[in-house]
């Protein structure tokens, strides 16, 4: 068996890899085709009805084996298809390609992938917004112990926690709005963007060049051309499209790291399989392997975007081709990866068990840590000076930590701070509850679905979009 990219064979999903599929990409090259034979026809030239008629025929029905024989022969892929096209369609062979370059077909069916691929990851993040839209509501009120640096901090809610992941997909998918409404067509430029070759095909008719542009844009779905392009289209849209995606998968890490770390304190865990192995050495392992497989793509399509950077930046005046074999890795690639986490990241936070009871012991654990905040504010509102209370928690809550440290046993450090300070823990009890230490956490999570993601999910939500089912 030869090589093939895990991508496809393990990860991306059938409709993503049929869009970045030999048979997309040539087809769409003879749509394209089709499309300036027409236009041309209808402006003047001289192409007959016939000939349209034989190129749409054979439209679909690529003989691979006979390109590949041209293309031995003439070690040049578009002209290959040219010829294998031409073979196809005997009387239409005369008018295939006339005026245009390799970009023509290349470049304009490389945006149509690029679009096509756009609108499948648009689906299916709106889908991942709506779960942890859900997710955050289901679990707004639930407490849990937060952290910075990893280390014990204050008490938060789960569904505040989600909220973080989701605004962070909610700032990509709003980037990805921008990015689809202003993303436009190479059209027809011609050699190196003047379209000198369609101005001399028109007897130097400016009006019928611009018709022609404007008939294949339309054609094809977009609505606009670049106005100015050299051979390509600017390498700064590619550039535009790898950022959006490694941003999603910046979101996408750092969701999938902090599953992996609440998995380790046991508080989630990932859909697990009945039959499903965590370690072919230790039986009792359950390893949050697809959020560790989500980090590990992650990571490849935020260093895919270096290549994007480096393509932009490196085209000579009107260009140069030594991004084309990059692009053909670095484009697709991408596209299938992030397509892999957004299926992963769906079917993750639909099966995600969450452990409340796991979440308030492990708050309770920390309550006297997490008191001082209450502790500090109510001796201020007695007039104690709070810079003197600030020193006198910190040396009492250090030391409390350094005994436990030091002989494996948790002193009774509540009451310690209660005692230092003259409180009792009656009085306070009702504030030191695990659910009135969340501060304003349900209030922000209703707040924001409300006011931030609903709108969004109420204008672009459909049913058109569904995501493969992950078996567990």
């Amino acid at each position: 068996m030869n090589y093939e990219t895990p991508l496809n064979t393990r990860y991306a999903s059938a409709e993503m890899k049929e869009i970045f599929s030999p048979h997309f990409k040539y087809k769409t090259w003879r749509k394209l085709w089709v499309a300036l034979a027409e236009g041309e026809k209808d402006l003047g030239i001289n192409i007959t009805d016939e000939q349209i008629a034989e190129l749409k025929a054979k439209q679909h029905s690529i003989d691979f084996e006979k390109v590949r024989a041209f293309e031995r022969e003439t070690r040049h892929e578009v002209m290959a298809h040219i010829h294998a096209y031409g073979e196809d369609c005997p009387d239409a062979k005369g008018i295939i390609h006339l005026g245009a370059t390799s970009s023509y077909v290349m470049d304009n069916g490389d945006l149509m992938q690029l679009k096509t691929g756009l609108k499948v990851l648009k689906g299916k993040l709106i889908l991942l917004i709506e779960k942890l839209n859900h997710l955050a509501l289901q679990e707004a009120e639930t407490p849990c112990l937060g952290y910075t640096h990893f280390q014990p901090a204050q008490a938060t809610t789960f569904g505040k926690r989600i909220c973080l992941y989701l605004q962070d997909f909610l700032t990509d998918f709003k980037d990805l709005l921008y990015l689809m409404e202003d993303f436009p067509f190479l059209g027809v430029k011609g050699a190196i963007g003047t379209q000198s070759s369609f101005l001399t095909l028109f007897e130097g008719d400016h009006e019928k060049v611009l018709a022609l542009d404007n008939h294949v844009t339309t054609k094809m779905g977009f609505t606009k051309s670049f106005t100015i392009a050299s051979q390509t289209f600017p390498r700064k849209q590619e550039l535009r499209i790898l950022s959006c995606l490694a941003s999603i998968a910046s979101s996408a890490h750092k969701y999938a790291t902090d599953l992996r770390l609440l998995s380790h304190l046991g508080e989630i865990e990932e859909p697990f399989g009945q039959k499903q192995v965590g370690s072919s050495a230790m039986p009792y392992k359950r390893n949050p392997i697809f959020s560790e497989r989500i980090c590990g793509l992650s990571r490849f399509i935020m260093n895919l975007w270096h290549n994007s950077a480096d393509n932009a930046s490196l085209q000579w005046l009107e260009r140069s081709l030594d991004d084309s074999s990059n692009r053909r890795l670095t484009i697709p690639e991408a596209f299938l990866a992030t397509d892999s986490i957004l299926n992963l990241l769906y079917s993750i936070t639909d099966g995600l068990k969450i452990y409340p009871k796991l979440m308030e012991t492990h708050l309770l654990e920390h309550l006297p840590y997490l008191s001082t905040e209450v502790l500090l504010t109510a001796a201020a509102l007695q007039g104690k000076d709070r810079q003197k209370t600030h020193e006198q928690l910190r040396v009492l809550t250090f030391e409390a930590a350094k005994q436990k440290k030091e002989t494996g046993k948790a002193p009774d450090l509540l009451k310690t701070l209660l005692d230092a300070l003259g409180f009792s823990e009656k009085a306070l009890s009702d504030e030191l509850k695990p659910e009135k230490l969340t501060g304003r956490s349900k209030e922000q999570v209703i707040a924001f679905l409300k006011l931030e993601v609903e709108p969004i999910l109420e204008k672009h939500l459909t049913l058109e979009t569904t995501i493969p089912t992950i078996e567990f």
